[in-house]
């Protein structure tokens, strides 16, 4: 029988094994496509056949932070998704590539991501700032 205080330790081994079973698989799926699939899918997202690969690797999870800090800014991810959907994938397309997870979590948790911390470390920052200026300039 397990302790009751490993339990959240477990829980968070399985859940971290879960996410990187699902991004080889993600991967692997990619690498059974052909080279000419792979390069038409690649089009169509407006990006490279490599770009696609790499962003395949980060998992399915790896721009959740950006649909959060958008509903904190007051911008609905799905309306911008709807009106939008060139600028909302590309804002994905950083998202996936930041090097500030933790930080961008920490604020966002916090509360403070809309206060405008997140200017000082998002990739997508000078993004968001003329995607507010449009909107307030219609």
């Amino acid at each position: 029988m397990m302790h009751p205080s490993l339990k959240p330790v477990f829980d968070a081994i399985a859940n971290w094994v879960e996410k990187y079973r699902y991004a080889v698989g993600l991967s692997d799926e990619l690498a059974r496509c052909g080279a000419d699939e792979v390069a038409r899918v690649a089009h169509d997202l407006g990006m490279s056949s490599d770009e696609l690969r790499s962003l395949a690797r980060k998992g399915p999870h790896a721009a959740d932070q950006l649909p959060r800090l958008l509903h904190a800014l007051g911008v609905d991810p799905h309306e911008l998704a709807s009106v939008d959907p060139a600028t909302m994938r590309s804002l994905e397309r950083v998202c996936i590539t930041c090097g500030h997870k933790d930080q961008c979590e920490h604020d966002l948790a916090a509360g403070t991501a809309a206060r405008g911390n997140y200017k000082d470390y998002c990739p997508n920052a000078k993004s968001l700032a003329a995607l507010f200026e449009s909107k307030f300039e219609m």
